[in-house]
């Protein structure tokens, strides 16, 4: 991090390196003379998915070029999965109606150039917030309720595009979404599950037993979280940008709050949601989740009988998740050491999810 809290990159990761060269070559044979010189390569470290390098190209009079290029990891992948192509369109279409997207600069669909398809786009110069607001970055508590309220207006935002307008119908299957989601995600649970973990039948045959009467359509991000959002670094409580479209499509927009919620850990929450929260959602000024419930409802003028099924939905897909991960290091697959309790947590979201149908049973 620089002095001002700005996510700066690092070294890149042995493995993982960049034939820059060859990506040099490409991008000037597009760009032309708005390049120059050979741009000095560095790695972003957060997330675990695809790889994103930023390239910064010097210039004689300060105003080079910065940008970032997002590549798939290396190895097999599941069909559908790390779509450069889709992930870079979906921005250009989007960015003209919706300001927080980045602008595209140029998509490679020869794997020959570097060993896969990649993007690249401009980089956004702010503050990440991770885990915690980065040093040097201090937010009173009336501060922090404005960051809070501005990325749910951020998210708002989004849910109230016009997607046919925008030409991004295509990006989902339409009318059936929730059913898809559920019917999805509980295969995906059954199909990772190992010996240590619930069976989840309960809760799928809950959730099957419960999908609204009632779908709405808008483009959804589907990880919008506040370590894929970028800060003003001047101004931090002010939004810039959101990062990481990959999973986007046309959704439900209560299916999308209730996937953020899943990672929304409160100050007061039991020890072992605070020892995996990975967001500064516990700060002094932050919304409750019940908070952000009311607040998105009221914005979006959007009533729901039944706001348990959404929590629910959120925090078993998020186990899921989880499980699909711990299958790899119980499989020997990865051998990383984070990954060997996610067990614990796949139990515990479970027991979540039994008390919120228990508090639905009895009208809580």
């Amino acid at each position: 991090m620089s002095e001002r809290g700005i996510d700066i990159a690092g070294a890149v990761r042995s493995g993982e390196e960049l034939d820059i060269l060859a990506v040099d070559a490409w991008l000037k044979s597009r760009l032309g003379d708005a390049l120059q010189g050979t741009p000095e390569v560095t790695q972003y470290s957060g997330g675990a998915s695809n790889w994103t390098y930023r390239l910064a190209y010097p210039s004689q009079d300060g105003s080079g070029h910065d940008l970032i290029l997002r590549r798939p990891p290396a190895g097999t992948k599941a069909k559908g999965a790390h779509d450069m192509g889709r992930e870079y369109r979906i921005q250009q279409a989007l960015r003209p109606v919706y300001r927080y997207v980045p602008e595209m600069i140029a998509y490679c669909e020869d794997e020959s150039v570097i060993g896969a398809e990649f993007y690249v786009m401009r980089r956004l110069e702010g503050i990440i917030p991770r885990k915690n607001l980065p040093r040097g970055v201090e937010l009173d508590e009336t501060e922090v309720r404005r960051l809070c309220t501005n990325a749910l207006d951020t998210l708002i935002a989004l849910h109230r595009v016009d997607y046919k307008k925008a030409g991004l119908e295509h990006i989902g299957k339409g009318a059936g979404y929730i059913r898809r989601q559920i019917e999805g995600w509980s295969n995906r649970y059954t199909q990772a599950r190992t010996w240590n973990v619930p069976s989840g039948r309960r809760i799928m045959q809950w959730l099957e037993e419960n999908i609204p009467g009632r779908e709405r359509l808008c483009i959804t991000h589907n990880d919008f979280r506040f370590d894929n959002l970028v800060l003003n670094p001047e101004r931090p409580t002010e939004i810039i940008g959101v990062l990481d479209w990959e999973l986007a499509t046309i959704g439900d927009p209560l299916m999308e709050l209730g996937n953020t919620l899943a990672y929304w850990v409160e100050a007061d929450d039991d020890f072992l949601a605070r020892s995996v929260r990975r967001q500064p959602t516990h700060l002094p000024g932050m919304l409750t989740r019940a908070e952000v419930v009311d607040y998105y409802c009221e914005k979006m003028k959007i009533h729901t009988e039944n706001w348990a099924f959404y929590e629910i939905y959120g925090l078993f897909r998020l186990s899921a998740i989880g499980q699909q991960i711990y299958y790899r290091y119980h499989h020997k697959q990865t051998d990383n050491p984070e990954f060997a309790k996610i067990w614990i947590f796949v139990h515990y979201l479970h027991r979540r999810c039994k008390q919120l149908m228990k508090q639905h049973r009895r009208g809580l």
